[in-house]
């Protein structure tokens, strides 16, 4: 008994799953917009985003010159946004702003459009480009609405996409000392340390400058060798004036005194 209760359940469900789809179906083939209208805000506060896409998109290009476009877009890029479709989402968000710069929802949007990109910031080891795009339009926002109540968590974005990068310089110049091509190393080193000079691993990037100048100085031809000794020994005393109790200062005393004696012979 109890399991032709489920099965007739089961039946039930389905049914009612197919006449809701033959239903949207129907809908979305349909010319009276203003139904259309009213089913897509229905099944956005329902949750029903994918549903409210769908209506949202054919009604966005259909009701542009009417009182309703705004409403439209907005909820036509939530929508999206809900989906985690942020590449959509952050178009709809953008095409709103620019679109109707006054309205009350403008702001929201712009801001919308920022975040957006802060989600599509991938990890440090990849492309960087929707980080820095991301930064940008935080701080468009800022520059924009300097009073405006999300200010302070546009900042906090701002500050955890440039850890990103900063992340993203130190793998990248890492790299060459890894593949010891310690003459690029120090440059890369240097340079990411010159655009990100607040990264958490200025410790480590300033430890491995010294350790590239040494190698760098000690595979040197005979005729650069005392120049890039002075210069490893510049590095170092770079290095202990800004790390006096370094958890590397045991591997650069080494280094020093490795370096003195080359100077000296």
């Amino acid at each position: 008994m109890f399991k032709q209760i489920i099965k007739i359940t089961l039946l039930f469900l389905v049914i009612g799953g197919v006449t809701a789809s033959c239903k949207y179906d129907k809908l979305l083939k349909s010319s009276n917009y203003q139904k259309k209208y009213s089913k897509a805000l229905e099944y956005y506060n329902e949750g029903d985003y994918v549903k409210a896409e769908g209506l949202f998109e054919q009604l966005n290009s259909v009701l542009k010159a009417t009182d309703r476009a705004d409403t439209v877009l907005y909820y036509l890029a939530n929508s999206c946004f809900k989906q985690e479709k942020y590449i959509l989402a952050e178009h709809h968000f953008q095409q709103f702003y620019e679109t109707f710069g006054n309205h009350r929802w403008a702001e929201d949007a712009e801001f919308q459009s920022a975040y957006c990109n802060y989600e599509l910031s991938p990890r440090p080891e990849l492309d960087q480009s929707y980080t820095r795009k991301a930064i940008n339009k935080f701080n468009l926002f800022i520059t924009r609405h300097p009073d405006h109540p999300k200010v302070a968590e546009c900042h906090k974005y701002i500050n955890e996409l440039r850890d990103k990068l900063a992340n993203k310089a130190y793998q990248s110049a890492k790299l060459y000392y890894d593949m010891g091509d310690y003459k690029a190393a120090v440059v890369a080193l240097e340079n990411s340390l010159k655009r990100f000079p607040n990264t958490s691993h200025r410790e480590e990037i300033r430890y491995l400058i010294l350790r590239s100048q040494f190698q760098l100085a000690s595979n040197s031809v005979q005729s650069k060798e005392e120049e890039r000794f002075q210069e490893t020994l510049d590095t170092y005393y770079t290095f202990t004036s800004e790390y006096p109790d370094s958890e590397y200062s045991e591997e650069a005393e080494k280094i020093y005194d490795a370096t003195q004696r080359n100077l000296e012979n």
